[in-house]
């Protein structure tokens, strides 16, 4: 199972490596272009790529952490490091890159500078080639999610929902930022030089640090439903309830608790109403087999906790009740 996990980690290693190297060049060519142009738009574009620089590393320390094995401290592993180290990046776009296009937009705006950029040129130049270099780390980053799609039989927005990998989606959505906010600074750029006015420039600007908060509530939403602990793919849920009903040893299943502990990784707790007429050796035995068969099944469950109880219990049926809204119903009519 460890080995089958190897390879989408190498994938998202790949893909922040690209995003970090494409980063660094462009923001230090940025800086350059902001500091002879003085436009407010190329100064929070540089901003931006400072930002997305420092994300790609704060990305990559996520990965090598979360990827240790579990211990005695913590016996489900580090797989939801990850995501805290992603939240981090939500929470640098919006103090690194938005806030300061704001400022830059604002100061503009309030102001009102006139007259033309110096060499505005410069500007479009250093825009045309971060442009390229942030298509081919958005080709990657999508490249990879709509091939991990695939593999989940999801749509590709389903998939951005529902994933409980989000570093490749991180840098997805970065660098679609990155290129719709180039094509912001390019039009502040030009209408500055086009009208003479720098209103339009720190209006770009300011559309720029609207697209990094957009960006970051989104990044931060994804996150933090996975730090709180999502339930399994439902399809996972479904199929480990019609699992557990076929089991000739089971009665009835009272409660499923599902949630992901990590990439891949997923914690499965089951209460059953075993068949009174089983001994206590029957009954270890079956859960011994049946967590072994749902392991089996679904590569993503990594532990499986199976617990015996009666169904009637008035004080689990408002626990599931509570949880649910109503008590598990048998997949099958015929059960």
């Amino acid at each position: 199972m460890g080995g089958q996990r190897e390879e989408p980690e190498n994938e998202s290693g790949l893909t922040v490596l690209l995003a970090l190297l494409a980063n660094l060049g462009i923001a230090v060519a940025k800086i350059i272009a902001a500091l002879i142009t003085g436009s407010a738009s190329m100064a929070a574009e540089a901003a931006h790529s400072v930002a997305d620089t420092f994300n790609e590393i704060l990305l990559m320390v996520g990965l090598r952490r979360s990827g240790r094995p579990a211990d005695r401290r913590h016996p489900f592993g580090y797989g939801k490091e990850r995501y805290i180290w992603t939240l981090l990046v939500a929470v640098a776009i919006f103090g690194m890159g938005a806030l300061f296009s704001y400022y830059q937009g604002f100061e503009t705006l309030i102001g009102a500078r006139s007259g033309a950029e110096a060499d505005p040129l410069v500007g479009y130049v250093v825009l045309a080639v971060a442009f390229v270099l942030e298509g081919i780390s958005w080709q990657q980053a999508l490249r990879q999610t709509r091939a991990a799609a695939r593999e989940e039989a999801l749509p590709f927005f389903a998939y951005i929902r529902r994933t409980d990998e989000p570093t490749a989606i991180s840098v997805l959505l970065e660098d679609s930022a990155a290129l719709v906010g180039l094509l912001l600074a390019f039009g502040g750029l030009g209408l500055h030089q086009a009208t003479g006015s720098a209103v339009w420039d720190g209006i770009g600007s300011v559309l720029i640090g609207v697209l990094l908060t957009a960006v970051a509530l989104v990044l931060g939403r994804i996150n933090l439903n996975l730090l709180i602990g999502n339930q399994a793919d439902p399809r996972i849920v479904d199929d480990v309830r019609a699992r557990l009903y076929a089991a000739p040893e089971v009665e009835w299943v009272v409660d499923i608790i599902t949630m992901t502990v990590g990439a891949d990784r997923v914690l499965v707790c089951a209460r059953l109403d075993f068949r009174d007429a089983l001994t206590a050796a029957d009954v270890e035995r079956a859960c011994v087999r049946m967590a072994r068969e749902l392991r089996d099944a679904h590569e993503e469950i990594d532990e499986v906790f199976l617990e015996p109880v009666p169904r009637d219990d008035p004080e689990l049926r408002e626990r599931v009740i509570a949880r649910y809204g109503r008590t598990l119903r048998p997949k099958s009519p015929e059960v």
